[in-house]
């Protein structure tokens, strides 16, 4: 996959950490953030998903009564 160059200021104590935490994993800095990235966009899609499905749990009956309990082909 290509990459693509990302350029960020970040305060002195925030690229120490970056970089102790990078070397605690045996990870390039890049990569580190690279991977706190990813799992944040996961994390973020995870928690729509949950919500989505909460709503619908709370909602049930609404929809129920507005739709019909049963569609067809349903079962």
């Amino acid at each position: 996959m290509a990459k693509t160059q990302l350029n960020v200021r970040v305060d002195e104590g925030t690229a120490r950490a970056a970089r102790e935490r990078a070397l605690a994993r045996g990870m390039s800095v890049n990569r580190y953030i690279e991977e706190l990235v990813k799992q944040d966009a996961g994390e973020v899609g995870q928690t729509f998903v949950e919500a989505a499905a909460d709503f619908m749990k709370q909602y049930e009956n609404v929809f129920a009564e507005e739709f019909g309990g049963e569609r067809e082909g349903r079962r």
